[in-house]
């Protein structure tokens, strides 16, 4: 029964590896068509222009929420975010999108930035 389990789960993660490769491993040019979509669909405005998210809305990037809960999420979100249909970005769009905030980088440790630290 466990080998069956265990086969079940290998077939569903090695069917879902090309929606996942794309967010995995982002080619330079995913990454700039990702960040000119970022702020002409207006992501910026909530979420600031690095992802690091800000008053109206929360921290995307670095590391990101996995890309089909993203997905999902910008399909039917919770709170004021509005929704953005398929005809407002496709999931290719959406892909480009995930890429652009999976390379932000991290925030430097609160204890190296001088005026932060104690």
């Amino acid at each position: 029964m466990q080998r069956i389990l265990l086969a079940l789960l290998m077939l569903f993660v090695v069917s879902g590896s090309s929606r996942t490769t794309l967010a995995q491993q982002p080619t330079a040019k995913q990454i700039e068509a990702g960040a000119a979509l970022y702020r002409k669909v207006g992501c910026f405005q909530c979420h600031v222009n690095e992802g690091q998210g800000g008053a109206n809305g929360p921290r995307l990037g670095p590391n990101p929420i996995p890309l089909p809960r993203f997905i999902q999420y910008v399909r039917k979100p919770a709170g004021d975010m509005p929704p953005y249909s398929a005809k407002v970005l496709s999931e290719r769009e959406l892909g480009d999108i995930y890429a652009f905030l999976q390379t932000r980088k991290a925030p430097p440790p609160v204890n190296t930035i001088p005026q932060l630290a104690p």
